[in-house]
């Protein structure tokens, strides 16, 4: 698995407001899909969804029961209140590359980012390596 990131932080033309993705912001993990986001100014976001919904079993005398799926007999309801973006606080090395990219894929283009405490700190090209 991965994880997505747009930047709108300037990384060149093939890494800049188009979707990237990543397998080494969560360790352990190899991505979570999960959306992260660097601002313009190099800082790192990460969406968070508590108390956006709410959790519903549905019981056999409910109309909406399904008996041949019933590990799937739940909804989850939306409180109306909205996800936020909250700053990201890693401090590593990870490497991203174009979610869209048509050639081969020793040249894929990938680009080595370093974050401190959430913020970019600098980047290179490691196409190739």
């Amino acid at each position: 698995m991965f994880d997505y990131l747009r930047s709108s932080y300037d990384l060149g033309e093939q890494f800049t407001n188009v979707i990237l993705h990543t397998k080494d912001i969560e360790d352990g993990y190899g991505g979570t899909m999960t959306n992260y986001w660097i601002d313009p100014a190099g800082r790192l976001w990460v969406p968070h969804y508590r108390d956006t919904h709410t959790f519903e079993e549905i019981e056999k005398d409910d109309e909406r029961y399904n008996d041949k799926m019933t590990f799937l007999n739940f909804e989850w309801i939306p409180t109306g209140k909205h996800g936020l973006y909250k700053p990201h606080e890693i401090t590593k090395y990870i490497e991203i590359y174009p979610e869209n990219w048509k050639g081969e894929w020793e040249q894929w283009p990938r680009l080595r980012l370093h974050f401190k405490c959430g913020i970019l700190q600098d980047y290179e090209d490691v196409t190739g390596r």
